[in-house]
């Protein structure tokens, strides 16, 4: 699998969007993206409670641990790269999590517009 270029959401290099826990499509902590990823794991969300809880009713528990695949389980205040039609439905019923512009990957906007990324930024400072 070939990543694509590194390159967020407002043209600039594509920021670290996780280490701890590890995030990404190839889990190398950004959200890097490459045409086998379809769920496009590209945009850096701080996750919230709220979010969470949405996410676990529509059918993908965030929080959870799962330590067969390494996975600790999110919690409020982690950053994790969300797939961008998850975003987009989140934003639609009103839940969406916060949004790091400089770690979200530019193929977000095949499916989020930049001006909903933008409502949703993230305090800089990650």
């Amino acid at each position: 699998m070939q990543k694509q270029d590194s390159i967020n959401v407002l043209g600039g290099v594509l920021a670290p969007c996780s280490r701890k826990p590890l995030t990404g499509f190839f889990r190398d902590g950004a959200c890097n993206t490459c045409p086998e990823d379809r769920g496009s794991h590209t945009v850096c969300a701080v996750m919230t409670a709220e979010f969470l809880a949405y996410s676990k009713y529509v059918g993908n528990d965030l929080s959870t641990p799962r330590p067969e695949f390494d996975f600790p389980g999110l919690k409020p205040g982690d950053s994790w790269c969300l797939c961008a039609a998850r975003f987009m439905q989140a934003h639609d019923e009103g839940c969406a999590p916060k949004v790091h512009l400089e770690a979200t990957h530019q193929r977000a906007l095949e499916i989020v517009p930049l001006h909903v990324l933008t409502s949703h930024r993230a305090d800089s400072g990650q």
